[in-house]
């Protein structure tokens, strides 16, 4: 009689596990599109070929298309090569706030960096981009060979 008993309350058991796993799910809720309430100028810019050692900024803005002020909380650049600064008041409704991004161009050759900006109350964060690349400098032109460079002024010949 105890087998039998303990029989049945394992099939029970088993037949409630069996049965919680058919619950029927609510149906999702259609994605809310993302309203932006703000516009940028541009986020890539391309400074195309720069000198090395001459670091090169630009500065992005944007417009707060919005009914409330918008407020940057950061500005991460994607590595220390390259520093952000941003508008660190509140932006009013139909005014302009700025990011400026400095590319220090010690390395040569081909470059893509980020800028992540992120806001108050925005979860999406905004992604800017600068990219280029960085050429060696020319040397100034030495004299030809079998020239004399030009004598300095102010000096007196050693006899």
């Amino acid at each position: 009689m105890k087998k039998i008993a303990a029989l049945f309350l394992v099939m029970f058991i088993g037949v409630q596990f069996l049965m919680a796993q058919n619950q029927p799910t609510p149906p999702a809720q259609p994605a809310q599109p993302v309203v932006k309430t703000y516009a940028w100028n541009e986020t890539t810019h391309d400074f195309g070929k720069i000198k090395q050692n001459d670091p090169a900024a630009v500065t992005f803005t944007v417009k707060n298309n919005g009914t409330t002020p918008l407020i940057l909380t950061a500005a991460r650049s994607s590595c220390g090569c390259t520093v952000a600064e941003y508008t660190k008041e509140p932006i009013k409704p139909n005014e302009t706030g700025i990011v400026k991004a400095t590319y220090n161009s010690a390395r040569i050759g081909t470059f893509s960096k980020t800028v992540t900006v992120t806001f108050d109350g925005i979860a999406a964060p905004e992604v800017l981009t600068i990219k280029g690349e960085v050429e060696v400098p020319i040397p100034a032109a030495a004299p030809a060979p079998g020239t004399a460079a030009p004598a300095a002024t102010g000096t007196t010949p050693v006899k």
